[in-house]
């Protein structure tokens, strides 16, 4: 079992991510912390406060999928059945990563998800795993409750436990996904190859959210814009559908706010289209 993390100046969130993480009940599992190029001191400072974790230094700053797929061939070279990738802005119940575990105990299943709760206010679901795509609106959207399995078009990169057949069968996340939008792609390819999608409730974890680049800043848009024109070119039926409408809808409510330099951002990845 390898749990695999991604750290980008976050040494304060992902510390306590790592203390939640001693406290799982699971009998063994190596701990891989992937860090991508941070400028505040993150792998010294994690191999200090927690020495049985894996801190892996690629050197330059590889996005979230680039940086999770370093973290998942370091634990399929350790023989890890599965890889849990993990926000560092989360913390988790001692009984998360078992009930993932039990969950995945149908060999059709590829990907597992947590209840995912908002870390200010503990008792609100932020996500129940995952979500849903919507190809005409060209947007997507997590679920706040509990829905059946069938239900879930993609499991959220904040929780998401893989299989390693799975891996094996479909490959790591597409490195041209920078940021947003990879967890969503690699989904479809596991559905597309026969694999199922499901949820552990019991899988409870508190997430932060948006602390990478901010809530509401330019360069969430720009991320986010740009990933949703490659999946959308990559899965929809009609691209332009989803593309357009998406755009169109974000754009506007940028105007609408005034928020002139997230509308630019907005707009440069419509160019792309």
């Amino acid at each position: 079992m390898a749990i695999v993390i991604l750290n980008w100046n976050g040494c304060e969130d992902t510390s306590r991510c790592l203390a939640s993480l001693r406290r799982l009940q699971y009998p063994s599992f190596e701990v891989i912390v992937v860090d991508n190029d941070s400028s505040d001191g993150s792998p010294s400072r994690i191999r200090a406060a927690f020495p049985e974790v894996t801190v892996v230094e690629p050197g330059s700053n590889l996005g979230f999928a680039g940086g999770c797929n370093v973290g998942i061939h370091h634990g399929i070279q350790e023989g890890a059945e599965f890889l849990w990738l993990l926000n560092n802005d989360t913390t988790v119940d001692p009984g998360a990563l078992q009930a993932l575990v039990d969950k995945a105990s149908d060999p059709e299943i590829g990907a597992v998800g947590s209840a995912i709760y908002y870390m200010e206010d503990p008792s609100k679901l932020q996500a129940w795993g995952g979500g849903h795509i919507n190809f005409w609106l060209g947007r997507s959207r997590h679920f706040e409750h509990a829905v059946p399995d069938k239900s879930i078009d993609f499991i959220t990169g904040a929780s998401m436990l893989i299989r390693r057949e799975a891996v094996d069968k479909v490959g790591v996340l597409d490195e041209r996904f920078f940021m947003y939008w990879e967890d969503a792609d690699y989904c479809y390819r596991l559905r597309a190859s026969g694999w199922k999608l499901a949820v552990a409730g019991n899988s409870r974890i508190w997430h932060k959210g948006s602390s990478t680049v901010g809530r509401a800043s330019a360069r969430l848009d720009q991320y986010f814009n740009a990933s949703a024109v490659r999946f959308f070119q990559r899965h929809a039926r009609l691209p332009a559908i989803p593309l357009w409408t998406g755009v169109t809808l974000r754009l506007g409510k940028r105007l609408l706010s005034r928020d002139w330099e997230r509308a630019r951002a907005v707009w440069a990845a419509a160019n792309h289209i």
